[in-house]
This record gives C-alpha cells, structure tokens and sequence, in this order.
C-alpha cells in the first residue's frame, strides 16, 4: 500500500546522489538521494543547497558521474523518455556518501522499500534522512536498533509538518518534557473542512472541488480517513515514547468521509468550527473530527497545519505553517542534512 508525499509528486525521480554544500563555511556532505516523484517546478529549490551530484537515479534508472551529474539534462530525459540514465540505481545506494535522503513513496506494513533503503546505509555507518513515513512509523523500533548498531544517525523531521519543525522542537525540548501533542496534521482534510465550514457546501462537493484544485489527490482516501494524519501521529508518540514501539494498527483514527455539512453548520452558529485532530498523549494516537472555537490556535485556514504542544514547564507551544508540498519537505530534508554538519 503506496501513500504518495508531496516530495515524491514534486520531485523528479527516486535516487540522487549527490554533494550538498550546506552553507559557504559549512562541511561539504555527499548525500545519496531515494524517491524524486514527478519533477514539476520545486526541483530548484531543493536544489539551491546542492553544488555536486555524483549520481541522480529512479527505481529503474541511474546517472552515475563521479564528477557531477547535470541535474537539468537527467530531469529533462526523465521527463521525455522516463528513465534518468543507463546505470543501475543500486551503484548509487552502494556508492561513496555521508548521508542517505530517503523520499520513496510511504508504504505500510514493512515499510520497505524504504526501510531497506535506510538499512543498507546505516550498516555502512552512514546517515540517513527520511521523508518517508513507512520506516518510522511502522518499523520504528527495527529502524532504531540498527541505528544504535552504527556509526550513522536517523533523521526524519521531513516526515510531520512539512517545513514546520514539530519533530526538531520535540527533540530540542526534550521528549522526556512534552506530555502531549494535539492538531491538525493533514492538509488536505483541513481544506475541506475549511470550505464546508465558509460556504456551506458539503462534503462531497468540496471534496471534487479540492481534486480539480489539485489540492487532494484522485484518490484521497489516505487523507480524509485519517491515515495520513495518524502516521504522522504515531511518529510523534515514537519520539514521545522512546521505549514503544508504535505503529498504525495502534491509533483510533476517524476520517471525514462521513461527516454532514450540517454539522459545521450548528458549529458555526455556536462560534466553533471541526477540524481533523491528531491527539498523542500516554503513548496512545487517536484521530478524528473534533469541536474547536472557530478562532482557535489549532483551527487553521485552508491546507496550513497547526499543532499545540504541551510542556512540564513551558506551558504550550504553538507551531504552525505549511505541512505539506515539495518546497516545504525540501526545506525540512535540507534543515535535517544541516544538522549532520553540525
């Protein structure tokens, strides 16, 4: 079972490898790059960081150049004839990197292929940064013992929020310091829920509006059955809960689908709105639509994420942005490479 991300759609193809110059003072980093989608427009910016590429590849494909690989001529022929190259993709994964970035499409159960993907570079003591969920959220405990066997460290912010840093803040406060986490973790769901609440519309109307705008998939059924946003949560009650080891099947998850525009309507009436909530607290991830005050923090507009994040000592922390596209999980894969130069 394939989830699609948003780096996968917007990226060009499944394996780059590649030298990132994290900043003009900064180490340069050799990262061998898994899960490119279908190249549109964000490719550039996740780019701007990256100054030599070794190897650019797909799931059937590879470009292997050890003195660099034009990016803009392998996207192009992945585009015009949909392949990058006459190389196979398993050199790169083989080949010399300090950092494996692994963006293949989310899948469920044994998360593979990603979660070989990031085996492979962790028994060769090599980092691996992840936008993909499966591993995380699924194999979170396999995933974590063969880190502590390596050399090599598990980064993943990419996976929860898009460019808001929910994961990064845990860790820098302190897992062991938040009691809970609650908000709205999926955009799609959020945007529908946003235009029933204004226009009165109902679901189904919404819903085809959302696919014709491109905002929700053909098939949006991870996103408005909370699938999506109960991955995401299960990651966060990873992270929470070092000693668990979570997956899917442990979340209470309620979608969408079902939900009557008459409800938002008396919600609005009453000044409070319906939004998708993700709630992790006590090791336990439960997903479904819950009342909020129509100007709540956690009540954002259209396709942002926002999330609430309860302190011992800091009271609550408010996080919002935009929690889903290409440029935004670039942006969260790119801030988890810096971190390796650190």
């Amino acid at each position: 079972m394939h989830l699609n991300t948003e780096l996968h759609r917007s990226l060009g193809c499944p394996l780059t490898l590649h030298k990132i110059q994290i900043n003009p003072l900064a180490t340069t980093v050799e990262a061998c790059d898994f899960g490119h989608g279908q190249q549109k427009s964000h490719s550039p910016h996740f780019s701007s960081l990256t100054k030599h590429r070794p190897a650019v590849a797909d799931s059937k494909s590879a470009t292997i150049e050890p003195e660099g690989v034009n990016v803009s001529e392998v996207l192009s022929t992945k585009r015009t004839d949909g392949v990058v190259g006459s190389d196979d993709p398993k050199e790169a994964l083989e080949g010399p990197y300090d950092v494996l970035v692994e963006c293949t499409p989310t899948t469920l159960d044994d998360a593979e292929p990603g979660f070989s993907h990031a085996g492979i570079a962790l028994q060769r003591d090599r980092h691996v940064v992840l936008a993909n969920k499966g591993p995380v959220a699924e194999r979170y405990r396999d995933l974590k013992e063969l880190e502590a066997e390596s050399d090599g460290t598990v980064r993943f912010g990419a996976t929860v929020g898009g460019a808001i840093p929910i994961i990064s803040t845990i860790e820098d406060f302190g897992p062991d310091r938040v009691t809970s986490l609650r908000g709205v973790l999926n955009g799609t769901a959020n945007f529908i829920l946003s235009r029933m609440a204004t226009e009165g519309l109902d679901y189904e109307h919404v819903l085809a509006e959302t696919q014709d705008l491109g905002v929700a998939e053909a098939d949006p059924s991870f996103d408005v059955n909370g699938i999506d946003a109960a991955l995401k949560g299960v990651i966060i009650a990873n992270v929470l809960e070092r000693e668990e080891n979570l997956s899917l099947e442990d979340a209470e998850i309620e979608g969408i689908e079902n939900l009557p525009g008459s409800m938002l309507d008396l919600a609005q009436k009453d000044g409070r709105t319906i939004r998708l909530i993700v709630e992790v607290t006590d090791g336990t991830v439960r997903v479904g639509p819950r009342l909020l005050p129509k100007n709540s923090d956690l009540a954002p507009v259209g396709t942002r994420n926002a999330v609430g994040i309860e302190t011992e000592s800091a009271g609550q922390l408010n996080l919002s942005g935009r929690g889903a596209g290409g440029v935004e999980t670039a942006s969260a894969v790119l801030s988890d490479i810096e971190r390796f130069s650190k």
